[in-house]
């Protein structure tokens, strides 16, 4: 008798989300960039535009243990909030017919490495491995293209990152559900 395999539907991710205002200016960047490059890919809805910090998995349900610790590595996270600044776009590598165009920052996503370490540190400590890549690139993918676009600086997008959250993506469903979020500590006398 062979066991049944439930299929893999579940992914689990820790990101950061731009504000309104960034998204409406994200989608003026990709939209000249669609333009000035000829690309036909499809502008990623508003709802999925992220930064991702951390990939914890693709799963058959959603696994409450993995939630629980990196729920417990989350809330050990004690940084300031901070701006992030995105200025420059390309496409990396990928499946030919699938490459994904993205916004990246220079000096601006600073603070985002900062937080991507320290909260790969925390979950290490709870026994999620060790989640820290010292090549981490921070960026927000925009779309999915066959043609290239090479490294270029766009206009500037920022926002306040103001906390941090857990999302469970439902795989084939293009859907975000946020499982708990952080906030970020207050800048003392501003």
């Amino acid at each position: 008798m062979s066991r049944r395999h439930e299929p893999v539907a579940d992914r689990l991710f820790f990101a950061i989300f731009p504000n309104q205002y960034a998204c409406a200016r994200i989608v003026q960047v990709a939209d000249r960039l669609r333009i000035e490059h000829g690309l036909q890919g499809k502008l990623l809805p508003t709802s999925r535009l992220h930064v991702t910090l951390f990939f914890l998995g693709d799963y058959a349900g959603l696994p409450p243990e993995i939630v629980a610790r990196a729920s417990e590595a989350a809330a050990a996270v004690a940084l300031p909030r901070f701006n992030v600044v995105f200025d420059r776009a390309k496409t990396f590598s990928g499946k030919r017919r699938s490459l994904p165009l993205v916004m990246l920052g220079s000096d601006g996503v600073a603070a985002l490495k900062r937080l991507q370490r320290d909260l790969g540190n925390a979950l290490d400590v709870v026994g999620l491995g060790n989640q820290w890549n010292a090549d981490y690139t921070p960026h927000v993918t925009l779309l999915y293209d066959s043609l290239s676009v090479a490294d270029r600086v766009v206009e500037v997008v920022d926002w306040p990152v103001e906390e941090f959250v857990l999302v469970h993506s439902q795989l084939g469903r293009s859907k975000y559900v946020p499982l708990a979020r952080w906030p970020l500590l207050s800048q003392s006398g501003s």
